[in-house]
């Protein structure tokens, strides 16, 4: 008698499994590697801010032709070396990165600058091939929204553990598990439903912007992300010296990530009351409603900030599974499904990177000309850090609320 082979894990968990190691690496480079060169090894905030937005404005650009490459490689053969390659490109420029042999200023800045441009590369490649290949799937919104709340669920778990490992078991051990997190979530992969291949050429740079409703819900998510990324760049300085919790920063990033990875079964029933724009609005005011509550908060206030980083976390759920539907209908509505995903995903890359390079390279030279410096608590550097940790991104929060109402939920 033959033996009956094991069924194959679920669709929605062979594609997402790829979010974890993605999530992963994504942390600890832009959370915690700038405070790391600032405390380890003593380079300037302004220094840094400047290589941090180089490297990552040089992310941006290439990836709107990473997407046109990806559109090319998706349902291809060469597929099954590019993703590895990357993969490998991506742990070794990781470990790299925060083990750096020079330990001098100016040849660390040039040391980090080399990897940081080959891990944001590499890390693109798999990123943009990995949302590509979800929205080439098709389906309509509710099938969309279920994948991408797999990928991102999976890429919640990714940081979480991202958030406790470098503080509990060191960089070394963080290092090691993103290299395995890579193989693993490649060999899901692998078993995961294959896009359909397509004899389309690559789309043009240009296709994604004659389509307007691309460009409203470009805009709406780059004001949303910048919100976000000013207090993912600031949020350990915020810890450290405004709240003077250093001892706390796993609780706080864990908690934070943990609500996001709780609230996402939860957006998905709000999606499907309200409609994905509407769901999104709500997760919105629930972050100013969080951030505007952070800037009350002083020495000593664990457990508010922990109820700050339980809200918002909630609110980052509704971030990471709507956008990402939303623009997989948006590709569908304007007649470009099946072959030109990569473009359109490439430009959406290009704006988050964008989005984190406004947030370092603007947001730490700005806090070190209005008087803040890692370690320094006098009052206005405080009162600095705080203004740009927490009110800040409400204003821009806003801003991206009220677009989003304009153009997505009252329009005819």
């Amino acid at each position: 008698m033959t033996a009956k082979a094991d069924p194959p894990p679920p669709a929605g968990l062979r594609y997402g499994a790829l979010g974890l190691p993605l999530a992963f690496v994504a942390l600890p480079l832009y959370v915690h590697l700038p405070q790391h060169y600032a405390t380890q090894f003593g380079v300037p905030l302004a220094q840094l801010g400047a290589l941090l937005l180089a490297a990552r404005a040089l992310d941006a650009v290439a990836d709107p032709w990473i997407g046109r490459l990806c559109d090319r490689a998706l349902g291809r053969p060469s597929l099954r070396w590019q993703l590895p390659l990357a993969a490998l490109l991506l742990a070794a420029g990781f470990a790299g990165l925060f083990f750096p042999l020079p330990r001098e200023t100016p040849s660390l800045l040039a040391w980090a600058g080399v990897l940081l441009v080959l891990t944001y590369l590499a890390y693109s490649v798999l990123t943009v091939l990995h949302q590509a290949w979800g929205a080439r799937l098709g389906g309509g919104a509710a099938h969309q929204t279920r994948l991408v709340a797999w990928r991102e669920g999976f890429a919640l778990v990714g940081v979480v553990s991202a958030s406790v490992l470098p503080a509990t078991l060191g960089l070394g051990v963080t290092a090691a598990t993103l290299g395995a997190a890579l193989a693993v979530g490649l060999g899901l992969l692998a078993l995961a439903p294959r896009p359909p291949a397509s004899n389309a050429p690559p789309a043009r740079l240009a296709l994604a912007w004659q389509v307007g409703e691309f460009r409203r819900l470009l805009t709406v998510y780059l004001l949303n992300g910048i919100a976000a990324a000013i207090p993912a760049t600031l949020l350990l300085f915020f810890i450290d010296d405004r709240l003077q919790l250093p001892a706390s920063q796993s609780l706080f990033l864990a908690s934070y990530f943990a609500a996001a990875v709780a609230s996402l079964p939860v957006w998905l029933r709000v999606i499907a009351r309200l409609g994905q724009a509407r769901a999104w609005a709500v997760g919105m005011g629930l972050a100013i409603a969080s951030f505007a509550w952070a800037g009350a908060l002083g020495a000593g206030d664990q457990a508010g900030f922990l109820a700050v980083c339980l809200a918002s976390g909630a609110a980052l759920g509704a971030d990471l599974a709507i956008p990402s539907a939303l623009l997989a209908g948006v590709i569908q509505r304007a007649g470009h499904a099946g072959h030109a995903e990569g473009a359109f995903f490439g430009w959406w890359n290009a704006a988050t990177k964008l989005n984190l390079a406004l947030a370092a390279g603007l947001a730490l030279p700005l806090l070190q000309a209005l008087g803040y410096a890692p370690g320094q608590r006098d009052p206005q550097g405080l009162q600095a850090l705080t203004l740009a940790y927490c009110l800040l991104p409400c204003a821009l929060k806003l801003a991206a609320a009220g677009l989003l109402y304009r153009h997505f939920i009252a329009k005819p």
